[in-house]
């Protein structure tokens, strides 16, 4: 289990730099959305990536000690406006094709917040034509979709993901575990619950994990803060997940720049004892 962190929270910069920055840090992975972390071109157009451009994203990362641990891919799978969800679609799939010559095996995603709280069974029926076009295509590369579950969005909980999962049963779908994203201010006090039951439910799929940490606040809001600023119960998520996954990647969120050398160690130490108790 390593600490890395969401590329793009170093500032969107030219590659080159970008690989630079998250190395001077001391990470040796990241999770990368191209189009929210590079700026040497707009990797957001379906059709820009190349072997040749891939490779040298690769190898400006790779030269400096640091490998990509997950592609990411921010896009609404259920989208109601059917020409924004084929282009949503086919630019997942150029990840998924891409992804061999990244040097992973995770394209992963959220997958699309529901107005006013609610989804419709229109919703569910789109995102699982969605998932079932992606994941033909992932088998096609070799590379797992690691569908994350979060609050607000249509998948919110770890109960609905592992419905999507028993109802699309392919090994090519996997999960990115965030405690944080499953947290509500009406679940809060039941977070251990929370926590047990989302490895219990998802635990063999994990894929990778995300960290970032939650509060109530004054006015009985949750709210998000950095890893270990926060009262998330992360000894008992840490040994959960030596448990299910050892050395599951961890990929940090929610942290500046000037704040991450600390995160990193303070989560790092939290490991450590966590994983001392027997």
């Amino acid at each position: 289990m390593s600490i890395g962190v969401l590329a793009h929270l170093v500032g969107k910069r030219p590659y080159h730099e970008l690989a630079e920055k998250v190395a001077s840090y001391g990470f040796d992975h990241v999770q990368l959305a191209l189009w929210k972390a590079i700026s040497d071109y707009d990797l957001s157009k379906v059709g820009t990536l190349s072997p040749g451009l891939v490779k040298d994203i690769y190898y400006e990362f790779q030269k400096r000690g640091v490998s990509i641990s997950v592609l990411a891919c921010y896009l609404h799978l259920f989208d109601r406006d059917v020409e924004k969800r084929k282009e949503n679609v086919a630019r997942f799939k150029e990840l998924i094709k891409y992804a061999s010559l990244f040097h992973t095996p995770i394209v992963a995603c959220e997958v699309g917040k529901v107005q006013d709280g609610m989804g419709t069974d229109e919703d569910w029926k789109l995102l699982k034509a969605s998932l079932l076009e992606l994941i033909e295509e992932a088998e096609k590369w070799g590379v797992i979709i690691g569908v994350e579950p979060a609050n607000e969005h249509l998948i919110g909980t770890a109960r609905q993901l592992k419905y999507v999962i028993d109802e699309i049963p392919s090994s090519h779908l996997g999960v990115v575990l965030d405690p944080g994203n499953l947290l509500t201010a009406e679940n809060f006090h039941e977070q251990d619950k929370i926590i047990k039951e989302a490895f219990q439910l998802l635990g063999d799929r994990i894929v990778a994990s995300h960290a970032k940490d939650r509060i109530i606040d004054e006015n009985g809001e949750i709210k998000t803060v950095r890893p270990g600023k926060g009262e998330l119960n992360y000894p008992l998520y840490f040994k959960l997940l030596h448990d299910y996954k050892p050395h599951c990647e961890v990929i940090l969120e929610a942290t500046k720049p000037d704040e991450m050398v600390e995160t990193k160690e303070l989560l790092e130490a939290i490991r450590m004892r966590a994983l001392s108790v027997k």
